[in-house]
């Protein structure tokens, strides 16, 4: 059995197509042929995280999405406060309505 040799270029390109898929890393050995170990060997020396956000980018949206939920809590508290209101005037609108005898 003769071992193929990739280039650099190459390696890096098939790396990057693991990184951009949704597919599985079986799948994508099949797909390009070559083992598994290989794949992971190259992802291990050529992944790049150039999406990863910094940390403080982190915090940040941390801070953004608690802002997001009290926010959510407080119009959530609200809904129930007007429909708890309306049920009264609904009822009060029932009684006032009645002809008196």
């Amino acid at each position: 059995m003769t071992k193929t040799r990739y280039n650099e270029d190459f390696k890096k390109q098939a790396v990057k197509y693991i990184q951009d898929q949704t597919k599985t890393l079986p799948e994508i050995s099949d797909e390009l042929q070559i083992p598994i170990g290989t794949l992971r060997q190259w992802a291990a020396k050529y992944r790049r995280f150039d999406d990863v956000p910094s940390a403080e980018r982190v915090r940040q949206l941390e801070q953004e999405l608690k802002e997001k939920e009290r926010l959510l809590t407080s119009k959530n508290r609200e809904i129930e406060n007007l429909k708890e209101e309306l049920t009264i005037v609904k009822k009060a609108v029932h009684i006032f309505s009645k002809p008196r005898n």
